[in-house]
């Protein structure tokens, strides 16, 4: 079969089990994002994430990370829901609607290699889901998936950027696909809304600003002082970048019964957050990317946001 026939075969498979679009680049030192990591890291914009500080060699190639690599492929899943919750609660981003996509994600690529293999042989490789030291939206933007806004999410311009990345690293040795042009333009949307001045200029996010580094991963006692009054109600992740981004106008919701939100969710009010005990976190999160704040984390949040709530 003949590497435009793979890519091809790829693509059709792919989507047919629900992937929004494939991307291919060659498996190769990532140049040009040392310098921009060396110095994101330096100046400490990943704040308490020290995991980002860890395996520096293998963000910047695929090859120390799956020996005998010679393409990266980057696929896209939506997860854009067709309801959201009310407006006047606290709010958790719209990726953790649903099942944690972990692991909903990785079963597609797993069936999607095992589908491959079926037609074209062995591959060697590995399958990932934000589960690896890998520069995901870098690769994704080079294979042309999107384009690296301005607010540091990838774009799409026929889908928006409500949607998952994910990683075939194998041996395929196939064409790479380049990358399509950034079409952010002079719009600052993003930059304007975020309430903690997170994006300290375009395509430069500080994680240590960021309400979803603070709700996610940041594990103290209480959060910084930057955050109070300007948390706009959202206590596990923050979608506001995202939410104001006029290429979201084109978001379709997702088809994935995975990712279908549980009523409570959708209908929390504020007080029903605040009443939440542990039994019942367990119950509505099972199975849930919130798990990870544990009911202690999420908790923290909900009471740092309505403490400070006056200054919102």
């Amino acid at each position: 079969m003949q590497k435009d026939q793979i890519k091809q075969l790829i693509r059709t498979k792919a989507e047919s089990i629900g992937f929004l679009s494939v991307g291919f680049s060659k498996a190769d030192f990532l140049a040009s994002e040392e310098p921009r990591l060396v110095n994101w890291l330096k100046a400490e914009k990943q704040g308490k994430m020290s995991y980002m500080e860890n395996h520096f060699d293998l963000r910047l190639d695929p090859r120390k990370l799956v020996p005998g690599a010679k393409t990266v492929i980057s696929l896209a899943y939506n997860y854009f829901p067709d309801s959201v919750q009310r407006k006047d609660t606290f709010q958790i981003s719209k990726y953790a609607y649903g099942k944690d996509y972990h692991e909903v994600v990785k079963a597609k690529l797993r069936s999607l290699v095992s589908e491959l293999q079926s037609e074209i042989g062995d591959i060697e490789g590995r399958v990932f889901v934000d589960s690896a030291p890998i520069l995901e939206k870098t690769w994704a933007e080079k294979s042309g998936v999107g384009w690296l806004g301005k607010n540091g999410n990838l774009i799409q311009p026929k889908a928006g950027s409500f949607f998952f990345l994910a990683e075939i690293i194998c041996d395929l040795d196939l064409e790479p696909d380049g990358p399509i042009k950034d079409y952010c333009g002079s719009c600052t949307r993003c930059i304007d809304a975020c309430p903690t001045d997170a994006i300290e200029a375009p395509y430069i996010v500080n994680g240590s600003k960021c309400i979803s580094y603070a709700t996610i991963e940041l594990r103290d006692a209480d959060l910084p002082e930057l955050f109070r009054g300007n948390m706009n109600n959202w206590v596990y992740g923050c979608d506001i970048c995202q939410d104001v981004c006029p290429w979201n106008r084109f978001s379709k919701p997702h088809n994935e019964t995975e990712f279908l939100a549980k009523d409570e969710i959708l209908s929390f009010s504020k007080a029903d957050w605040l009443d939440l005990d542990e039994l019942t976190f367990q119950a509505v999160f099972k199975g849930s990317a919130v798990k990870r704040t544990k009911f202690s984390g999420l908790k923290r949040n909900i009471v740092f946001v309505d403490q400070w709530k006056d200054l919102s």
